[in-house]
């Protein structure tokens, strides 16, 4: 890939980053905003809305698949890699490309069934809001595993983004 290519690409990757990581906090910002009114109309006015529960839900599932789709791509996601360091040098790589195959793999079996789930779920709407198409819901999962295939891809050809602590949420190595 040429660097005018990779530079392009790796700012397209950046701005999905981005654009997760602004959705992943308005909805975590929502969530905060949704679980006090439940308390509020449940034990101040006595009266319980049925909404704030499922609405919670909901948002917390897009925030946990583009949040992870994001820590994926810094690296800043849950991993165990003591076995790894003890490897030598080569094995370790070769490791680690094994690692972004199957992440891969796993990405391309999120976006091929998470869509089938859409599809299959479209017609049918959510309980408490009738408006709502479950498929909409499943969708984080679509959105998630495309993210981290470009994220995968990423890695392969360009290698992962800079760890130069220009990003405050990111650890500098």
């Amino acid at each position: 890939m040429s660097n005018s290519a990779a530079g392009i690409f790796r700012r397209v990757n950046d701005t999905v980053y981005w654009t997760g990581a602004v959705i992943a906090c308005v909805a975590l910002v929502l969530v905060s905003a949704v679980i006090p009114w439940a308390v509020y109309t449940r034990y101040i006015l006595n009266s319980a809305s049925s909404w704030p529960e499922p609405m919670a839900v909901l948002l917390t599932v897009g925030i946990t698949f583009i949040g992870s789709a994001n820590c994926y791509r810094q690296r800043i996601h849950m991993n165990m890699t003591v076995g790894t360091n003890l490897l030598p040098p080569l094995l370790r790589r070769a490791s680690l490309f094994l690692s972004e195959i199957l992440m891969g793999v796993i990405a391309i079996f999120m976006v091929i069934w998470g869509l089938r789930l859409v599809r299959t779920t479209w017609d049918n709407s959510v309980d408490e809001f009738p408006w709502l198409s479950v498929g909409i819901t499943y969708l984080p999962i679509v959105v998630s595993g495309a993210m981290m295939l470009l994220f995968v891809i990423e890695r392969l050809t360009i290698g992962p983004p800079p760890r130069d602590g220009a990003d405050a949420h990111v650890p500098a190595e």
